[in-house]
Parts: structure tokens; C-alpha cells; sequence
């Protein structure tokens, strides 16, 4: 399967969007990336809702990385077109 660099950014929106919502909810506010959990565990009082956060963080991770790879492999091939470009 593959998706579109445009598709990913649309999924993050969602994922954001969706976290934003359980963060606001239960009021979630860790201090560093590493406390995320441990907050959230402590926090979220409702099974359905944890789970829920921890597949958008999964998510979110995923679609993430696999923007950053597109992105990245675009930059890449901009850069040697520029450079045949200038071979040439």
C-alpha cells in the first residue's frame, strides 16, 4: 500500500486533531515526550479512550515518518535534477 504525501498530511491533521481532543479532555500535560505515557496511564480513567490514545500515538508516529521519508525523498530527487541540470 502506498499513499500520497498529501494523503499522509491529511491523516496527521486527523490523528492531531483526534489527540488534541483526549489531551483537552483529560487534561493532559506532560512536561517531555518521555512522560507522555506514564500521564496519560494516570490521567485517562476511561479503557476505551486510553487505548484510543495510544493507537493515535501510534498513528501519529507512522504517518509521521512516512511523511518525513516522502519528503525527504523529494528533496532528494530535486537535488539531482538541479544537479543534472547543471551537468548538462
Amino acid at each position: 500500500m502506498s499513499i500520497s504525501f498529501s494523503d499522509a498530511q491529511k491523516k496527521l491533521e486527523q490523528i492531531t486533531a483526534e489527540m488534541l481532543e483526549l489531551i483537552r479532555k483529560y487534561g493532559l500535560d506532560a512536561e517531555s515526550p518521555f512522560d507522555v505515557i506514564p500521564v496519560a496511564r494516570a490521567k485517562i480513567d476511561n479503557q476505551q479512550d486510553y487505548i484510543r490514545f495510544l493507537e493515535l500515538s501510534i498513528e501519529g508516529r507512522i504517518y509521521g515518518e512516512y511523511a518525513d521519508a516522502l519528503q525527504k525523498k523529494f528533496d532528494e530527487e530535486a537535488r539531482q535534477a538541479e544537479a543534472q541540470k547543471k551537468m548538462h
